[in-house]
């Protein structure tokens, strides 16, 4: 088969390169030459971070401001496909991820070429799929396929098990009782099938159906209670992103997102995601179907 991918991305820890290589298996497999570009910041990011490095990224993020990256060299003047794999940074896409648009080389690749999206994240991914939509609509790119492989353990205990991966580097067992952080092994192993999936659609080029095909082998998938709360703290994120930019005291206010965050995000969301499944979702639910279609799509 003569098709020509392009996958690029950008890892800290590791685990998206585990996600690609897994995912870029099957299509070389198939006979595709297939070209994988890691994203180099010129300064990038420390891992672990530390606490106060993680959370001043967030205004920077929300924003998104691109930061300078190492030169991009591509091996090819056009792809048949490129593959954009990406972790969420605050409800975004993370820093170097949203610089690769400032690329004046890597614009005038995915024009109009099908544009393939492969997200690594925590468990929320919404807004910074919405923000990544409008980046390649800008740039003329037509995308085709979203892929979020995500943490599916509740939502409170993978915030204490990632801050944990996060701060020390170590992808284990919190207090040997917590399961482990991130995308889980077997999710990790299912991008192989993914990348099976896609290569059905590469090689005869049946992008129009390709989302329909991943949603129905759960390539992707939505979670109402999520997506409620994602929807109403992407708003805020943007409320403390633009105080923290225009604030000569940064230092002072991302302390203050800082602590604003733990408490919105184990004593608050809790107790208004309560009231709201008992009170308001009972009656929602042809708007919370609607919603999770659309984001379950690519338009």
């Amino acid at each position: 088969m003569d098709k020509k991918v392009l996958i690029v991305y950008y890892t800290q820890s590791g685990q998206l390169q585990e996600i690609v290589d897994r995912f870029s298996a099957p299509l070389i497999q198939g006979g595709a030459s297939v070209e994988t570009i890691r994203i180099h910041p010129l300064q990038d990011f420390a891992f672990p971070w530390t606490s106060d490095r993680f959370f001043d990224a967030m205004p920077e993020s929300v924003l998104g401001k691109p930061m300078p990256l190492n030169s991009l060299s591509f091996k090819e003047q056009s792809y048949d496909l490129v593959v954009i794999a990406y972790q969420p940074w605050f409800l975004s896409p993370s820093i170097p991820t949203t610089s690769l648009f400032y690329d004046s080389s890597f614009l005038k690749l995915i024009k109009d070429t099908p544009v393939i999206t492969l997200i690594g994240a925590r468990n929320m991914w919404l807004n910074a799929q919405e923000k990544m939509k409008k980046s390649l609509k800008d740039a003329g790119a037509n995308l085709v396929g979203n892929i979020a492989l995500v943490d599916k353990n509740g939502n409170l205990i993978s915030a204490v098990t990632i801050l944990h991966w996060m701060l020390t580097g170590k992808k284990d067992k919190k207090y040997g009782i917590f399961p482990k952080p991130g995308v889980s092994d077997q999710d990790i192993q299912a991008a192989n099938h993914h990348g099976a999936v896609v290569l059905e659609h590469l090689s005869d080029g049946s992008w129009p159906t390709l989302q329909q095909h991943l949603v129905k082998t759960k390539a992707v998938d939505v979670y109402s209670d999520l997506m409620f709360i994602e929807q109403r703290a992407g708003k805020l994120f943007a409320v403390w992103a633009k105080l923290i930019n225009s604030t000569k005291n940064r230092k002072l206010v991302v302390t203050l997102f800082k602590y604003y965050l733990l408490v919105a995000l184990f004593m608050v969301a809790p107790v208004v995601l309560l009231i709201n499944n008992f009170t308001f979702k009972p009656f929602v639910g042809k708007s919370i179907k609607r919603k999770k279609e659309y984001y379950l799509g690519v338009s």
